[in-house]
């Protein structure tokens, strides 16, 4: 099986369970389920899901294991999606080419739906059958990820980034926040299903994870300039229109490139001396050389 036949797979799994928990019986707030589940069940590549996957897979956990911890992650990552679509942040009228969580439920359900998500999140980490102070250990991660020290830490740095321009430094800061936290969360949580606590795997692993979560980032500024609209399912050149410093303000095009390659490469050789990590190595190349 390949990489793109193994995130399918891996994916499906994933919508799968996400479409058993995220339902309700109590018509009056149908609604809001309803919202939940439109933007949650929207498709995409789910790459934090099975990053969560494959870190447990490799350290021996199964994916019933994992499944919970892998949705929980999902739904945070979800529910930031739906507020940085909102007018008050970027005012996104797409994603993934339909129209935004607000633009079909409303500012006020849209923002609410997105509340239900984040909580919601760690009511199922605590439905894993995990030992407690495992899942203990999965909200502590997920939350700190999530919160003014990870995720929205760098959210609140690139909404300040369309009023000031910021050097290099302080925009590799903004997105190991706003994408990186969580992408690195995402392993650790894999890590923590199959039992692993180690010091020196969970650098490891988390090296990796930082690595293709800031080439993750080099590649998004990339497309949004040379990108296909119809693949990447948004207008290109938006991220210009609206303002936002990039990569692609420090590098051209071939550079940036060259930078995000050598990440990848760096990502891979932190797993080097790890059995059964070929799936994340394969998963690294995928992301650097995807089209949308």
């Amino acid at each position: 099986m390949n990489i793109e036949e193994r995130l399918v797979a891996s994916a499906g799994k994933v919508e799968h369970f996400l479409g058993q928990i995220l339902t309700t019986d109590d018509k009056d707030i149908l609604s809001l389920y309803d919202s939940m589940r439109y933007s949650t069940l929207a498709g995409g590549k789910r790459i934090r899901p099975f990053l969560t996957l494959s870190v447990a897979e490799m350290f021996g956990a199964s994916v019933k294991d994992a499944i919970y911890f892998a949705a929980a992650l999902e739904m945070v990552h979800t529910y930031s999606l739906i507020h940085d679509d909102l007018p008050s942040m970027d005012d996104d009228d797409l994603r993934r080419g339909k129209p935004t969580n607000h633009k079909v439920y409303g500012e006020a359900t849209a923002t609410l739906a997105g509340d239900a998500l984040l909580t919601g999140a760690f009511e199922i980490i605590c439905a894993a059958d995990l030992p407690a102070e495992t899942k203990v250990s999965a909200v502590r991660v997920l939350s700190e990820a999530a919160g003014a020290e990870g995720m929205v830490g760098g959210q609140i740095m690139d909404l300040a980034a369309e009023e000031t321009v910021p050097s290099f430094e302080t925009l590799v800061k903004t997105h190991s926040l706003k994408t990186g936290a969580l992408i690195t969360a995402s392993v650790r949580l894999g890590l923590l299903a199959a039992g692993v606590t180690d010091e020196h795997t969970t650098h490891a692993v988390c090296t990796y994870a930082r690595h293709i979560g800031l080439a993750f980032q080099i590649i998004d500024d990339l497309l949004d300039v040379v990108g296909d609209e119809k693949e990447l399912g948004k207008p290109i050149g938006s991220d210009k229109e609206e303002g936002k410093t990039t990569f692609l303000d420090f590098f051209s095009p071939e550079e940036a490139t060259a930078y995000a390659e050598r990440l990848t490469e760096s990502a891979k050789a932190a797993l080097s001396s790890y059995e059964n990590s070929e799936t994340l190595c394969a998963l690294a190349d995928y992301l650097l050389a995807r089209k949308k």
